[in-house]
């Protein structure tokens, strides 16, 4: 028998529903906030104001897309955190609200399982989907792990940043050499442009399979500050090779971690999730680790890999038919180990 899942994404700036049929993508709908552009970042009051004003056109959207009735959805997922609690309180709200007036189950959904479940999202016939155990790289502006995917939803972090995410290192530098908000995209843009080897930035030294990059921001402030006092055009000058050095030294980071990860664990399926696995030189880097290292990758499609509402949902369809169904007292957490 078919489900119809209703999945509600309001973690960050971002507002998002759509529709699954079990595991088929019925909607996909994303409103984008553009208020944040001018300000450099996220403000959180201003993506709480903006979900109230986009959750209701984005479901009704998302539901009419699926060509649907409400009446027909089976269950509601939300995304319970980690996030900003202002946005994740407005979509949790809404989808407590919408599951009492429709008498259907609640289902709570943690927003970084749901970047790992996306891969099994189907779109086209005969997707090939991760089989169990595989690793999971989930790279994003506040996340940065190694996933140890046994089951569903049998995860182990089994490598995390210390400090900072890769996801942050690449908006701190674009923000230092003056690109504009969203700046991840932006270097992402340069970079395919310039020399990878044109500047050296140094790698942090991190036991076992952790993460650093708080030492990597500062060393490529200082270093863009002291190029600027002999040259105040140098950024200007040398962007799209600033750009490619940075990406290359990040993205180095990460695979070299991964690849350890794999040699441990003696597991060689691998993917790639969160949305700084949009990033075209990481994408690039596992295509050519899985032919070195003999990896079955899977890299989610780039609607999939930003925050979307899809993920949510094939999450709440793995959560529906186990009968994990949530309450109405259940509220949202910020931080993962907040989690309860």
């Amino acid at each position: 028998m078919s489900a119809y899942i209703l999945g509600i994404e309001s973690s960050c700036d971002d507002t998002s529903a759509a529709v699954l049929k079990n595991t088929l993508v019925l909607s996909n709908v994303i409103a984008n906030q553009h208020v944040h552009e001018k300000f450099g970042g996220v403000v959180p009051e201003l993506a709480s104001r903006a979900h109230q004003q986009n959750i209701i056109p984005v479901i009704n959207t998302a539901i009419q897309e699926a060509n649907i009735n409400k009446k027909d959805l089976s269950a509601i997922a939300f995304t319970r955190g980690p996030g900003l609690l202002g946005s994740l309180l407005v979509g949790s709200s809404f989808a407590k609200a919408l599951s009492l007036t429709l008498n259907i189950p609640l289902i709570e959904i943690d927003h970084m399982e749901a970047h790992i479940l996306a891969h099994f999202l189907q779109d086209e016939e005969n997707k090939k989907v991760p089989s169990f155990p595989f690793l999971c790289l989930t790279v994003s502006g506040g996340h940065t792990q190694i996933v140890k995917v046994t089951d569903y939803f049998k995860m182990e972090i089994i490598g995390k940043t210390i400090d900072d995410a890769a996801g942050e290192a690449f908006d701190k530098a674009a923000k230092i050499m003056g690109l504009p908000y969203p700046g991840g995209p932006m270097i992402d843009k340069f970079a395919k442009e310039g020399n990878p080897k044109a500047f050296q930035f140094s790698e942090p030294r991190i036991a076992e399979l952790d993460y650093s990059f708080s030492g990597l921001k500062t060393s490529i402030l200082y270093f863009i500050r002291d190029r600027l006092k002999i040259d105040e055009t140098f950024i200007e000058k040398n962007k799209s090779d600033l750009c490619a050095s940075i990406q290359s030294t990040i993205i180095t980071i990460l695979m070299k971690k991964l690849v350890l990860a794999s040699e441990q664990t003696g597991i060689r399926n691998i993917a790639i999730a969160g949305g700084v696995s949009a990033n075209s030189g990481l994408r690039q880097a596992m295509q050519d680790a899985s032919i070195k290292n003999n990896w079955e990758i899977f890299i989610p499609k780039l609607t999939y890999s930003t925050d979307n509402a899809a993920m949510i949902a094939v999450a709440g369809y793995f959560k529906f038919i186990q009968g994990k169904f949530a309450n109405q007292n259940q509220v949202p957490y910020a931080r993962q180990s907040s989690r309860n």
